[in-house]
């Protein structure tokens, strides 16, 4: 095993823990027939080549070291997807009131974006891995979000590599009015998010009925039995 996958083994292990952890809180909820204000979660852990552009940008050394650890936060990576904006807040409040990891630091760029439309709640935290060597306290960013700020993000990131983050003004103008359209989606969606709840809850117990068929469970014209 080379030096990096050494460096990075406790990340992974962190970012797959905490993967399971956070599944678990939705499931939770699902258990006890609430609304989950966690819609998935996703976790990676960042590629080499990206640490080597992260370290070049900060001036550190492109070595596995303290130094890197503690200047990268994100190299452990997780995202968790809300329907609603309101929901963010409540998973934030679920992380604080965690004891198996510390919140080292909160940014919030939902209530205020960045210059580029971008809008998210971070949360970096200190998450302790235990290894054959011991315990080692990892450092994880957590990424909250609705769909459509993932949505706008996803397409943001691509772009950010094809123009090496100059966009063309075009391309920059078009992009702060997605982010406000996603962004005014989100809040239409809000206004209606009892009926929006109410009709999942329907459709869910609908769909799990021993009495619901569908098109696909009729041979001949008759419903199969």
């Amino acid at each position: 095993m080379g030096q990096w996958d050494r460096f990075l083994a406790p990340y992974k292990q962190a970012v797959d823990e905490l993967k399971i952890k956070f599944k678990g809180m939705r499931r939770l909820y699902e258990t006890d027939n609430i609304n989950s204000p966690i819609e998935f979660v996703t976790g990676r852990v960042k590629p080499i080549a990206s640490i080597y552009d992260k370290s070049l940008e900060k001036g550190i050394p492109f070595e596995p070291s303290d130094e890197l650890a503690r200047e990268l936060q994100d190299i452990a990576g997780l995202r968790m997807m809300c329907q609603f904006v309101g929901d963010i807040e409540t998973v934030v409040d679920l992380l604080r009131n965690r004891n198996d990891l510390r919140i080292v630091e909160e940014k919030d760029y939902i209530s205020r974006e960045k210059q580029s439309g971008y809008r998210s709640y971070h949360v970096i935290v200190e998450y302790p891995v235990q290894t054959i060597n011991g315990e080692q306290l990892i450092l994880a960013e957590i990424q909250i979000r609705t769909l459509a700020m993932n949505f706008w993000a996803s397409i943001e990131h691509s772009l950010n590599y094809k123009y090496k983050g100059v966009f063309p003004d075009e391309i920059k103008l078009r992009l702060q009015r997605a982010a406000e359209a996603a962004f005014q989606l989100d809040e239409e969606m809000s206004q209606i998010r009892d009926e929006i709840q109410e009709a999942q809850a329907y459709f869910t117990e609908f769909k799990d009925s021993p009495r619901t068929h569908f098109p696909g469970d009729q041979e001949g014209g008759r419903t199969k039995r």
